[in-house]
């Protein structure tokens, strides 16, 4: 990563202002701040990537890179950081946008989906049953695929109302998942595998964002 943006990690300050003259893919990762507060936090928080008016913009254009060409026709994220993401997503891309909310918070009929989070917490999430037709092409959208558990509940509540994705291949079934980290852990192999993919780390990093450095 760029030097001048990792010394944005020393600062008290976030500089809004600094684009490195060569925007390599991931150049925006070293906006992220790490975890200063112990192992009940995520071990990184891209708020001041989203601060940041190109780091995010950067972000966004990679994440739907491989998906140009595709017929999207609605935009997935998942609550609650996958707002963020996919609103942005859906803004560039001029469709409209679902959240797939925990459950709780939801006032119409829903559909519902149990699942275990990165954290290995039991929760629910939902999803409007009226938002989804059958046939809709959608984009899902999330910060971070850690375990993979979430990302496979939010596919299930959409493969559930009938939407279909952006194929990988003619042989798998359909499905298009964007994040700014895919981990190298079982699940996250399982979703790369059987749909198409896209994340913002460069392979020479990977390894360091697998162990959490």
């Amino acid at each position: 990563l760029h030097a001048q943006c990792l010394q944005c990690l020393r600062s008290p300050r976030m500089d809004l202002c600094h684009v490195p003259a060569a925007r390599e893919k991931g150049w925006y990762l070293a906006l992220m701040a790490p975890n200063v507060k112990g192992p009940n936090y995520a071990w990184l928080d891209p708020s001041r990537l989203y601060c940041h008016p190109q780091g995010l913009q950067d972000c966004v254009a990679d994440l739907l890179q491989p998906f140009q060409g595709d017929a999207i026709d609605m935009v997935a994220g998942i609550d609650a950081m996958g707002f963020i993401l996919g609103a942005a997503a859906a803004a560039v891309l001029q469709k409209g946008f679902l959240a797939i909310r925990k459950a709780g918070h939801l006032c119409v009929q829903t559909l519902a989906q149990p699942y275990t989070d990165y954290s290995g917490r039991e929760k629910v999430m939902e999803v409007r049953t009226d938002a989804i037709s059958l046939g809709l092409r959608i984009l899902l959208v999330d910060q971070w695929v850690e375990t993979g558990g979430t990302m496979r509940a939010a596919i299930q509540l959409v493969e559930r109302l009938g939407g279909v994705w952006p194929a990988l291949s003619p042989c798998c079934a359909p499905i298009g998942v964007a994040a700014i980290c895919i981990e190298d852990s079982e699940g996250g192999r399982w979703i790369q595998e059987h749909y198409k993919c896209a994340h913002c780390v460069p392979p020479h990093l990977q390894p360091r964002f697998n162990r959490h450095q």
